[in-house]
């Protein structure tokens, strides 16, 4: 008699782990692919730096190796990098951080993951822009709370205001968390000072956590960015040595905490990923050295050049209404005279030229039941964090392919 086998269990597949893809991570293998193939791939698609760390980071680096253990540090960072982050904040925005306030991170993602742990529940509602960094939205819905985009226009510059948060309030009563992140991924755009301020204060007078990303500071064209921190509140500040100080894959971030909140995070951090790794935190105290600024601030430089040639160019594609590229190394592009399907024009752009741009459904998510002027299907973002040369290349591309 043939023995029947007993029916195997299905693996259980909790609902967090469901999220959204990164859009930009399938462009990157479409890339991939083209670049197999035909060699020829401009990526304007990534946001990171085409540049290594500084040198003096890249020595402190190897002088970690060859003469430190490199073991776990404290679950908070190691002391030296801290204090040199505090006195970062001392130098650059005027403001006294204690470095017991300072966390050191996996990036400026362990930063954010920890943080929502530590001050959000389930169900939870916290406000973000759209359109919008797609990790905020994701991680916190993974992790159960209520995710409320702000539509956000040209007109803003792409960011919340005090306006914004009022009329949520009056109709929800106020949120428990807001995101806000000057300059902003996709946009580029920063918040004006005043109303950085007044959002600062909104959300401690109402007991809204505001979550500060900082990221791309360091990185700005006509005026400096401004902190939270500035401000007073209790708002947290996250940062990164990604963006800036050119060190994607080394994943060392920090978070500045209001005093109620390190103990939480550092238990979080122990336990999610007991430290953030040694030699990039060795490595990072020089990144504050004036030889690596200086190396740093070329790149600024490069940006800007960058940013310009964009900007001069982009009416070459149509495109004649564009906010302000106050910083980081995006611009937002509308091209809605062309496509209402960004994820299929950024494929077929690709296919015919070799140049990359991400998605805006990437920031904006549509949602056919819920039309939105803000849906990400009508716009692109575009990296110009490369060469000048190259940059220039990819838009004679774009162009020769959208006027052809």
């Amino acid at each position: 008699m043939t023995e029947i086998p007993a029916p195997r269990m299905s693996p259980r597949l909790a609902l967090r782990g469901q999220v959204e893809p990164f859009h930009v991570m399938e462009i990157l293998k479409a890339a991939g692919r083209r670049a197999a193939t035909h060699g020829d791939v401009i990526p304007l698609c990534v946001g990171q730096p085409s540049t290594p760390a500084p040198r003096a980071v890249r020595e402190a680096a190897a002088r970690a190796i060859e003469g430190e253990v490199l073991g776990y540090s404290d679950a908070l960072g190691l002391s030296t990098l801290r204090e040199t982050i505090a006195a970062h904040y001392a130098r650059t925005y005027g403001v006294a951080v204690d470095p017991a306030r300072v966390a050191v991170t996996t990036g400026s993602s362990g930063a954010f993951t920890a943080v929502f742990l530590a001050a959000f529940e389930v169900g939870d509602t916290v406000l973000m822009a759209r359109p919008g960094y797609p990790a905020y939205r994701n991680t916190l819905g993974a992790l159960g709370c209520r995710v409320v985009e702000l539509d956000c226009g040209e007109e803003t510059g792409f960011q919340p205001t005090v306006a914004m948060l009022e009329e949520h309030a009056r109709e929800h009563g106020a949120p428990a968390g807001l995101i806000l992140a000057s300059p902003a991924n996709p946009t580029g755009t920063l918040v004006p000072a005043d109303e950085l301020a007044a959002m600062t204060r909104w959300c401690a007078d109402r007991g809204t956590l505001l979550v500060s990303d900082e990221i791309y500071h360091g990185i700005t064209f006509d005026e400096p960015a401004h902190s939270a921190l500035e401000s007073g509140g209790d708002a947290v500040v996250v940062g990164s040595f990604s963006k800036y100080f050119s060190m994607t894959g080394w994943r060392v971030g920090w978070a500045v905490l209001p005093e109620v909140y390190v103990r939480p995070v550092e238990l979080l951090l122990g336990n999610l990923n007991i430290c953030a790794p040694a030699v990039g935190q060795a490595a990072a105290v020089a990144a504050f050295t004036p030889e690596a600024i200086g190396e740093l601030d070329s790149h600024v430089a490069r940006y800007a050049r960058n940013r310009d040639l964009v900007v001069a160019r982009l009416p070459e594609w149509g495109v004649h209404r564009l906010a302000p590229v106050d910083g980081a190394f995006y611009a937002y592009v509308d091209v809605s005279h062309l496509t209402d399907d960004s994820p299929r024009w950024c494929e077929d752009l690709l296919d015919a030229t070799g140049v990359a741009l991400t998605p805006g459904i990437d920031f904006a998510p549509a949602d056919p039941r819920d039309p939105r002027p803000t849906d990400g299907t009508r716009f692109v973002r575009l990296s110009f964090a490369g060469d000048t040369p190259t940059l220039g290349e990819a838009l004679d591309r774009v162009v020769a392919h959208v006027t052809r």
